[in-house]
């Protein structure tokens, strides 16, 4: 179901108010599948429906290949979550968001980096402009 802007924005505040949260909680240095673990906990916790580790395949040539490409979280079937624990996030990390919006069809992304002193620099949006 295609949520409204307003709607979207709305779960991409309280995807970001847990990273906050989280990020809070443990701070950085721990594993990439931590982070991811305690983002559930904090987005279920608030009622958000979420799907970890969503298989995402690829057209190509009209062929329909699952070739191991994972969502990390999507949010209400809408908005991908991508977690990150790594020093900087790097160009090939926002490309890799940007794909993963356009091969889903998801309008709105967030880069979730957690290895970092302050949350707030470790978060990217990113929009789909289909």
């Amino acid at each position: 179901m295609l949520l409204s802007t307003d709607h979207l924005n709305a779960l991409a505040r309280e995807a970001v108010d847990c990273a906050f949260t989280v990020h809070n909680a443990l701070g950085p240095g721990l594993l990439e599948s931590t982070y991811q673990a305690c983002m559930e906990h904090e987005l279920r916790k608030r009622g958000i429906t979420i799907q970890a580790q969503v298989g995402l395949p690829l057209v190509y040539d009209t062929v329909k290949l699952e070739i191991g490409h994972r969502i990390d979280l999507l949010v209400a079937g809408n908005l991908i979550l991508e977690i990150k624990s790594i020093e900087g996030i790097a160009p090939i990390h926002r490309a890799q968001l940007l794909s993963y919006l356009k091969l889903s069809g998801c309008r709105l992304g967030l880069l979730l980096n957690f290895n970092v002193p302050l949350m707030k620099d470790g978060i990217v949006r990113m929009v789909n402009g289909l």
